[in-house]
């Protein structure tokens, strides 16, 4: 059973970066897309990124484009989010997801989350 971690996440000014990385086991990745999440106070949880390992096709919510990069380490079974020019807006906890080849809207598996803070 896929199981995921992340990390990376803490306490950075307005403008900064952060990378979060999401680390598999026990399966890989090679047939899964991984989604990034987040979930701030208060609101409803979004999908902020995408990638899918069978094909290397990737999205970006509108809110998150030219800011943050989605990229994959096959070799590593991790997927990372860098996360530049943060602003406040951007604070939440971030959880990474993954869905199969054979049922890509379905992201059944997920992570614990990591906090990510951006104040001043």
């Amino acid at each position: 059973q896929l199981q995921l971690v992340e990390s990376g996440g803490g306490l950075v000014q307005p403008g900064g970066s952060l990378r979060l990385s999401c680390a598999a086991s026990r399966s890989s990745l090679e047939f899964y897309k991984i989604g990034w999440f987040r979930q701030a106070p208060g609101k409803d949880r979004e999908e902020v990124a995408q990638i899918s390992h069978w094909d290397g096709s990737f999205a970006y919510t509108d809110s998150v484009k030219g800011r943050f990069t989605i990229a994959r380490d096959s070799a590593k079974n991790t997927v990372y989010l860098q996360m530049r020019s943060l602003k406040p807006e951007d604070t939440g906890v971030y959880y990474c997801a993954a869905a199969h080849f054979n049922n890509p809207s379905n992201f059944g598996t997920w992570g614990q989350g990591t906090q990510v803070t951006v104040s001043s």
